[in-house]
């Protein structure tokens, strides 16, 4: 078969056997990215064999890794960047140093290398966490957005770019005196090109964004972005960084420019989705299922131990960094994985002759089960987290971990109303309440924002809203309402529950980031909960109508009785297990509610 024929042949092999592993994993309720890695297993070498040469279909998924990390850049722009700084910097690289340095003693110390080079290797393999898997998991639970995702996602981001520094000085390993010389080389080309990458970011990226727009086709604005995204790539690649770090810092260029970033986005996304798929499909051709097997017990064990090694590493480094116990658990779980970058490590490691091929067999195998695991693992940490609070001793632990930091002095703690979250939605309610004389108090866990809030004078509390201690130090039974707009579905969820537990009377309005967190909440206790898609929809919706000439009271009974039956009419799903609810103006001109039989 002529090699430009097979590579198509094997392109739609690899897409077709991902594609219906991913419909398999979603029948079953399980992450799709398990099913891209067992259609790659199922078509590579070590399965039917319908696909023998590897090297053009990895290559295609190096484009799947920097397409994902450019669209990752370009939506976890600069300033979500500095919310995190502190963690992502200090945290990413004491976590990648004392994962190294644990690594390296433990390995030499139990004979499972023979020199403290390769005990070094090993730890820089370990040291690198999944950032594709990691990423797909946070979007399909909505949570790239919230604290602990950010958090995470800072922490990886700093894994990534140290990559580049690790393959530098990977070849001077084994000659002590050239490493300094190595990384100070490495260092200087990185500050060179974060010099440079500022530059154009303030001097060529807009002005070029700008004329590529300016011509009104998708085709070239398109275009234009893949050249910019894989033209950075491939010049950190020559500079001896990585095409991830280059990718991504290209987003980063985009994302300054906020008019162009979402258009970027949108255009990307579905290129993105289908060479990460690729991507995931070509991890899996890696796998040998045999060898997994004939080792299994080996492998389980060192998975055992790089997962639980790793969560133990970071779980303590969050919290140096005064971020709640939970959440330092929740990013535990995420990083405790071995990345996919590793990959590029150990096969680098085999050429330099540092690791053995059984070595390198059991880092593959230990690597891809570890993978396989985090989806599972990140889904069922919320469910964790409830588990470990039912057992008195964890839940105390629990609790004392997470009493409140600080209060501020100003804050009066009667009649107020709590605020819960101060990103834009928190901000604009403060603004409005303080505008009409209403006391508030801001509960709020990121460091970042305390600051804000302590500039701008704004009485707070430092802590998780969803602490029962941080709760009764805001007296939630003397306030008079509270507003819970935090991004995290589990801790609104708890928020919630446990301030209707102090204060069952208190009138709680809550955000619905998911259409099944509606109901749920209201269950819990909330008088009123808000969808921001659907909030949307109403608002348009309302000035639409109005511009037809339908009368003002009459959008405004149809809004209301909307809202009055929990968005059923904008929920296919439940609209019709819901009564109908007739808006009806009585004598007193009060717009009332009755439900009829459907």
């Amino acid at each position: 078969m002529q090699e430009d024929f097979r590579l198509i042949v094997d392109l739609v092999t690899v897409l077709a056997a991902a594609s219906l592993g991913g419909l398999l994993a979603a029948g079953l309720r399980l992450p799709v990215i398990l099913g891209y890695l067992l259609g790659g297993i199922v078509v590579g070498p070590t399965g039917l064999g319908l696909i023998k040469e590897l090297i053009q279909v990895e290559t295609l998924a190096q484009f799947g890794v920097a397409f994902l990390l450019f669209a990752l850049g370009v939506e976890f722009s600069l300033t979500q960047l500095k919310k995190v700084q502190a963690i992502a910097l200090g945290g990413g690289l004491l976590q990648i140093l004392l994962t190294i340095s644990l690594t390296a003693a433990l390995s030499v110390f139990v004979g499972w290398v023979k020199t403290p080079v390769q005990g070094i290797f090993l730890g820089g393999i370990l040291s690198l966490s999944s950032t594709a898997v990691v990423l797909r998991s946070l979007m399909e639970s909505n949570q790239t957005e919230s604290v602990q995702g950010q958090v995470t996602l800072g922490i990886l981001i700093i894994q990534d770019l140290a990559l580049g520094l690790m393959l530098a000085v990977l070849p001077a390993l084994d000659h002590p005196d050239a490493v300094g010389m190595a990384v100070a080389k490495a260092l200087l080309v990185t500050a060179l090109f974060a010099g440079g990458a500022i530059a154009a970011g303030i001097w060529l990226i807009p002005p070029f964004l700008h004329w590529v727009a300016s011509t009104e086709s998708r085709e070239l604005f398109l275009l234009s972005v893949i050249v910019l995204c894989l033209g950075i790539a491939l010049l950190t690649e020559y500079m001896g960084l990585s095409i991830e770090m280059g990718a991504f810092v290209a987003g980063l260029m985009i994302s300054t420019q906020v008019e162009y970033a979402d258009q970027t986005l949108s255009y990307m996304e579905p290129l993105r989705d289908v060479f990460a798929t690729l991507f995931f499909a070509s991890i899996g051709m890696l796998i040998d299922p045999v060898f997994l097997w004939q080792n299994l017990d080996l492998i389980l064990g060192l998975v055992a131990i790089a997962m639980v090694g790793k969560f133990l590493i970071v779980v303590p480094l969050v919290r140096l960094f005064r971020y709640p116990l939970r959440l330092a658990i929740f990013t535990g779980f995420g990083l405790a994985q071995i990345g996919e970058f590793s990959f590029v490590l150990a096969s680098e490691g085999q050429k330099l002759g540092l690791v053995s091929r059984q070595v390198y067999l059991l880092i593959l195998g230990t690597t891809a089960v570890t993978l396989m695991i985090t989806p599972f693992l990140l889904k069922a940490t919320p469910q964790i987290l409830l588990l470990m609070e039912k057992v008195p001793i964890l839940k105390d632990w629990l609790n004392q971990m997470d009493i409140p930091q600080e209060i501020s002095d100003t804050a009066a703690l009667n009649n107020h109303v709590i605020v819960c979250g101060y990103g834009r939605a928190g901000q604009n309610i403060v603004g409005l309440l303080q505008s009409r004389g209403y006391p508030v108090l801001v509960i709020e866990q990121s460091e970042a924002k305390i600051q804000l809030l302590r500039s701008q004078g704004i009485p707070y509390l430092y802590g998780n809203c969803a602490s029962p201690l941080v709760l009764e130090k805001a007296e939630v039974e003397k306030a008079k309402s509270m507003v819970v707009v935090i991004t995290d579905a589990g801790y609104t969820r708890l928020c919630v529950q446990r301030a209707i537990a102090i204060a069952p009377e208190l009138d709680i309005v809550a955000r619905a980031s998911r259409d099944a967190e509606i109901d749920t909440l209201y269950q819990l206790g909330a008088r009123e909960v808000v969808h921001p898609t659907f909030e949307a929809s109403l608002e348009l919706s309302t000035h639409l109508l109005l511009s037809l000439g339908e009368s003002r009271q009459m959008v405004q009974s149809e809004i209301m009785a909307v809202r009055q039956s929990r968005y059923a009419e904008l929920r296919p799903d439940i609209a019709c297990s819901l009564p109908l609810i007739s808006p009806v103006v009585n004598s007193n001109n009060v717009i009332e509610f009755e439900s009829k039989a459907s």
